[in-house]
């Protein structure tokens, strides 16, 4: 069985191609940097090379046009056409309490999701896209959305309910839901195989960071809390997201703009975070490039964000009651020894140590702790798509293939 994965994120596409019979992936690659300058795609085929090139990708459509075009044509095709896709997997954030485990796509399934789009606006719409996409492109395909809220169905109540009126949570479903479920899970899991303790009796921090950012605590494998809320704009600072701040800033904004809530609220969710702070770009690449030229607020955007994140850290560890392990993952977590070096220089208190010749890791598996460190600290390059792939090939298994 060939499955395809897309993992659309807010200013990203990831994508593999799995033969699941073999438990080989055929293609792999990610259309970066959407709707932003200097836009690239990336795709690779193990053991017969890489494409690389700079097209403008202003949208989720482009991007997955570009990927299904790879992927079926040109010198690095790996299938003569979609007709050997058999499924694909989509990342879909938000499944309110609609949905506590994957689901095959149909018309109602869609309709919902658009519902729940209101709770994730930059990231149910480019997930829909995507599912839009590949119906047209592979519509004998089934459909498969895999969510990121199913990891955290395991909080107990007095994590996920807000303290406002239960009624609420009664009439409209106001709670925590938290996202980046399948990530936290790989990470973690990956986790107790590197550290050679089962996972049942390990207590670890999980911090998915890149353009979006969450923490999670992981407590026998189970999600006991996590810092994004109701919608993924909540918790920590992130690439264009505000994350927790005072809520009643949303009313005194709309009163001084002269504006309702709603376009306040497009701002915490798209123009806030590094990018407002900073004023020059939500991606960490660009704003350590300047910070090392002198660019005091790209520099304070950086420290905001490291601070806020080892706060995040330390608010959860009562919900494990002690702490094994802080694992760090996507795109910031995999690939900035500057942003974890920062961030646990706040956490000696906690007993995190680095080891800084060993935080030079990119993008690689490894254990970073300094000898001796009582709490271990480990990068692990998150694998989302291959936990997607399994459980849509679950789905898969069970329904029949539409014509």
């Amino acid at each position: 069985m060939k499955i395809l994965v897309l993992n659309c994120g807010s200013s990203s596409v990831k994508y593999k191609l799995f033969d699941m019979d073999r438990d080989r992936v055929l293609a792999r690659g990610m259309a970066d940097r959407i709707g932003m300058p200097g836009s690239v795609f990336f795709h690779h085929v193990p053991d017969r090379g890489d494409l690389s090139l700079d097209i403008p990708l202003p949208d989720h459509y482009e991007a997955v046009k570009a990927i299904i075009g790879a992927l079926t044509g040109g010198d690095l095709a790996v299938i003569a056409g979609t007709g050997e896709i058999q499924a694909v997997g989509h990342r879909v954030v938000h499944g309110g309490e609609y949905f506590q485990s994957p689901v095959a796509v149909d018309g109602g399934v869609l309709e919902i999701l658009k519902e729940c789009g209101k709770l994730a606006p930059l990231h149910n719409p480019p997930n829909i896209m995507g599912i839009r996409v590949c119906q047209k492109l592979i519509f004998h395909a089934l459909q498969v959305a895999v969510f990121d809220t199913a990891f955290h169905q395991t909080m107990p109540d007095h994590a996920y309910m807000y303290a406002i009126p239960y009624e609420y949570y009664e009439k409209y479903r106001v709670r925590k839901y938290g996202f980046h479920g399948t990530s936290h899970k790989y990470v973690a899991s990956r986790a107790a195989e590197l550290l050679g303790r089962r996972i049942e009796d390990l207590k670890m921090i999980t911090c998915h960071l890149g353009n979006g950012s969450s923490l999670c605590a992981v407590d026998g494998g189970k999600s006991k809390d996590t810092t994004m809320g109701l919608t993924p704009l909540a918790g920590l600072m992130m690439g264009t997201r505000c994350g927790d701040i005072d809520p009643a800033i949303v009313g005194f904004l709309a009163e001084k703009e002269g504006s309702g809530p709603g376009r306040v609220l497009e701002v915490l969710n798209k123009k806030s975070g590094a990018l407002g702070i900073s004023g020059i770009s939500s991606d960490f690449r660009d704003l350590e490039e300047a910070a090392l030229k002198g660019h005091a607020r790209a520099n304070l955007a950086i420290e905001m964000f490291s601070y806020r994140a080892a706060m995040g850290i330390c608010s959860l560890v009562p919900a494990l009651g002690g702490l094994d392990a802080i694992v760090f993952t996507a795109g910031i977590g995999e690939n900035s020894p500057g942003v974890r070096s920062r961030i646990c220089s706040y956490l000696a208190c906690m007993g995190v140590f680095l080891d800084g010749e060993k935080n030079a890791a990119k993008g690689v598996e490894a254990d970073v702790s300094a000898p001796g460190s009582p709490v271990r600290a480990l990068v692990i390059p998150t694998d989302e798509e291959k936990m997607i792939a399994r459980e849509t090939k679950t789905i898969a298994e069970k329904v029949p293939r539409v014509y």
